[in-house]
């Protein structure tokens, strides 16, 4: 079974606006408020595909509350109770611009940390956890060790979609895929890409360190993947974008969904991946994927050298 863990999980409320303006009443409309966090992305957008998956994380106050509610509509929850209020992040889209608002959260004290770890450990049927998104308040990155300790103890793969600095140390851990995107290869790696030559020596630097896999995602400019063999690029769909919210989530998941089933699938994976991603990027929120089949017929994947 796959398990997600959002450590820092969050209500999305996208709003719109023709424009913003500061010392004035900025109007907005056409509020979407959505359950979220990057570990629940990657559950919802499985579920959609038909992998069953649970989700973990801490949750706390009514908008704990709203978020499990909501959640446990799709997939099963173990929440993790704390003191405080789980965030609101705010995205807000003008006519010209998007502006992305996250909240840092609530924090998490020892005694939840403990138990996660607990409920992690009794996860018996544990195949492959999915770790996304940013720490709360509270939680040292070297959590992030004592989780991967406990997945590898029960013979269990992991997987990483997190923008911390330690991920340059947790690559060695060697996980079953990480998912970076250009600014995360610069920020954590050190990896500057100008051109797919920067593209490719990101690649093999990111896996000799230890990734046995990387999905290298770029935006417009299509993603790539890496396992040691072959290097396969995937371009972006052209679509309209509404919001990039939840977008690298819903690729991320999209790909798992056809890879996890058969690692040789790549193509196919790449394919699923990246009309996910445009499907979403036109919605508000994970949206209800209705474009991915449309989608798909723009995705050509190359494989390179």
């Amino acid at each position: 079974m796959i398990y997600t863990l959002t450590t820092n999980p969050a209500i999305d409320m996208n709003v719109f606006s023709e424009r913003l303006a500061p010392n004035c009443v900025t109007r907005t409309r056409d509020a979407v408020y959505t359950p979220n966090g990057k570990g629940l992305n990657v559950s919802f957008t499985l579920k959609h595909f038909g992998i069953d998956s649970v989700i973990l994380g801490f949750f706390g106050g009514f908008t704990g509350e709203y978020i499990v509610e909501g959640a446990e509509r799709v997939c099963p929850v173990r929440p993790v109770w704390i003191d405080g209020i789980t965030r609101v992040n705010v995205f807000i889209t003008t006519n010209k611009e998007e502006y992305i608002l996250p909240n840092a959260g609530a924090r998490v004290a020892a005694a939840a940390q403990k138990e996660m770890l607990e409920v992690i450990d009794g996860c018996d049927d544990l195949s492959c956890l999915v770790i996304s998104g940013s720490l709360p308040p509270g939680i040292d990155p070297s959590y992030y060790n004592e989780v991967i300790d406990i997945v590898q103890a029960k013979g269990a793969e992991f997987i990483l979609d997190i923008s911390h600095p330690c991920l340059a140390e947790l690559v060695r851990r060697k996980p079953l895929l990480i998912k970076p995107n250009e600014a995360e290869i610069q920020k954590i790696f050190g990896i500057h890409i100008q051109d797919e030559t920067d593209v490719l020596g990101a690649l093999r630097s990111v896996h000799g360190l230890g990734a046995q896999n990387i999905l290298l995602t770029l935006g417009s400019k299509g993603a790539y993947f890496f396992g040691g063999g072959h290097v396969w690029h995937a371009n972006a769909a052209k679509v309209k974008v509404l919001s990039t919210a939840c977008a690298g989530d819903a690729s991320l998941a999209g790909f798992i969904s056809v890879w996890e089933k058969d690692c040789s699938a790549v193509k196919d994976a790449l394919v699923n991946a990246m009309a996910t991603g445009g499907s979403v990027a036109m919605s508000a929120g994970l949206g209800d994927f209705s474009a991915v089949r449309q989608l798909r017929k723009q995705i050509e994947v190359i494989q390179m050298k």
